[in-house]
């Protein structure tokens, strides 16, 4: 987990991936959806809805919840954004998924901070469990809490 990167690379990068994959998927990343975007890449910590709406109407007025949930949907159905589900909040997806958006996220329990990670074997594992178990496995994210090396030895 890096508190100390290029952020600005890191966000132009992430829209240049949203576009690159609407147009791959024939979809419009509108202004709107763009910005909801923008919002929750402007940071690495997940970003709730109604924080979203309260950062879109610092310019003017807030759209309604119905207007950013709908964004929010948009943006995961194309595996932009993952629902950080413990926290009822979104973050960036950072990785070009190629197993059905299989995530692994690390909360810092003290800054909020989550990152993405690769963890195949994890998902591999999980998933032999599951179909052992008779079960499908729909959406595989699994979200591990803990604290980051920078908190860590910042206490």
């Amino acid at each position: 987990m890096d508190h100390d990167h290029d952020h600005e690379s890191c966000m132009g990068a992430t829209i240049a991936r949203a576009e690159q994959r609407c147009a791959r998927e024939g979809a419009r990343l509108t202004p709107l959806r763009r910005e909801v975007l923008e919002i929750i890449a402007s940071g690495h910590e997940a970003v709730g809805a109604y924080d979203i709406i309260e950062r879109m109407g610092t310019a003017g007025d807030r759209p309604a919840p119905i207007t950013v949930y709908r964004a929010l949907d948009f943006l995961r159905a194309r595996g932009l954004v993952h629902k950080v589900e413990s926290r009822n909040a979104f973050i960036v997806c950072t990785q070009d998924h190629a197993h059905a958006q299989r995530s692994l996220l690390l909360i810092c329990d003290v800054c909020g901070l989550v990152a993405e990670r690769e963890a195949a074997g994890v998902f591999d594992a999980v998933e032999g469990c599951a179909r052992a178990a008779d079960f499908t496995v729909n959406r595989p994210i699994i979200e591990v809490n803990g604290t980051c090396a920078q908190c860590a030895t910042a206490s």
